[in-house]
């Protein structure tokens, strides 16, 4: 077992308990005291996951560029998926080799250079080990000249092969020639099953940019499974739901304690890994002055899209609370003064 998944196992336990930590908050009018114990912020906890990815889907979709994005997934053949799980240092790689792919075709394609948020996912709907990319991509980037300029269009069937092409040269890449021969099986099955090349998708998005921003930025963060698909559990066996992808239809699924703890803590990243990069006009080289010559070219074509001097803070426990529809959590319940 990994140590990173001791250490956030730990955390996810420990989380809001007081001995850890609280804030203390004193009525000013009745004196009734209000304990708030902190979060552990950990990568397995659900509760803090839905909080953090919420808050980042908001940052997120005031941060970008003001234009048409489109959610872009990646995904492997079933049979490479244990090759990634044996080898976890294939992940990084695997977002790097998308994010190109894309970059590539807007360069050849328009002479330009697009932004690009990667998130990487591990989970299926089953929970079972799946990595595949999901891609914020910016239809349109900047030219050399310091240009913006619209892509209406990606030729995702036609990416296809291609991105096959690249996962296998990938695996082939960061491999020991010992542990290439192990997998070679597997990489030939691969392509031998997949004639048209490995899945790449893109939903439509329709309504407001902000809304779309926010709701890709809140999927591409999300924790493995939530308390809500959690049907039941009776101290030996686990229930919960998922959608089966092909036949659309909602279906329950029965594990052992055991195998449901082993099912979640594949998906704890290693420590230090990133599930989250930034590419292009999104890199954290780029973003400042890609922002800066998006600002000059806008004034002078009356197209706004970005906002150069608006600063981003985080919300505070009170915002959170008050957004999330619930009462304000500093006015007290018995004398309505302020804590």
């Amino acid at each position: 077992m990994r140590p990173i998944v001791l250490k956030e196992i730990e955390k996810f336990r420990e989380c809001g308990n007081p001995k850890n930590g609280f804030k203390l908050f004193v009525c000013e009018g009745c004196n009734d005291p209000k304990l708030v114990p902190y979060r552990c912020k950990g990568r397995f906890c659900t509760t803090c996951s839905v909080g953090e990815s919420e808050e980042w889907g908001r940052l997120l979709s005031e941060d970008t560029i003001h234009t048409t994005h489109r959610h872009v997934i990646f995904t492997i053949d079933e049979g490479l998926r244990d090759v990634f799980l044996k080898h976890r240092h294939l992940l990084k790689p695997l977002m790097d080799a998308a994010a190109n792919l894309i970059k590539s075709y807007f360069k050849k394609k328009g002479k330009l250079t697009p932004g690009i948020i990667a998130g990487l996912h591990t989970f299926g709907s089953r929970v079972n080990f799946n990595p595949h990319v999901h891609m914020l991509v910016s239809m349109g980037g900047l030219t050399k000249k310091g240009k913006w300029k619209t892509l209406d269009f990606i030729p995702f069937q036609m990416l296809r092969k291609q991105w096959q092409t690249v996962v296998l040269k990938v695996i082939r890449k960061h491999l020991t020639e010992r542990e290439k021969k192990v997998v070679q099986p597997r990489l030939q099955a691969a392509y031998s099953n997949n004639s048209e090349g490995f899945y790449v998708y893109a939903p439509k998005q329709r309504g407001k940019i902000n809304e779309q921003l926010r709701y890709i930025g809140r999927y591409i963060r999300r924790p493995a499974i939530g308390m809500n698909r959690i049907v039941a559990y009776d101290g030996q066996f686990v229930t919960f739901k998922y959608e089966d992808k092909t036949d659309g239809k909602e279906k329950h699924e029965t594990v052992t304690v055991e195998e449901f703890i082993i099912l979640l803590i594949r998906h704890i990243p290693d420590e230090q890994f990133k599930t989250i990069r930034h590419y292009g006009l999104y890199s954290r080289r780029s973003k400042s002055i890609s922002k800066k010559i998006i600002s000059i070219w806008q004034k002078a074509n009356r197209k706004w899209l970005v906002k150069i001097k608006k600063s981003l803070t985080k919300r505070t426990y009170r915002e959170k609370v008050i957004a999330s529809g619930g009462k304000d959590p500093m006015r007290c319940s018995c004398c309505d003064n302020f804590y």
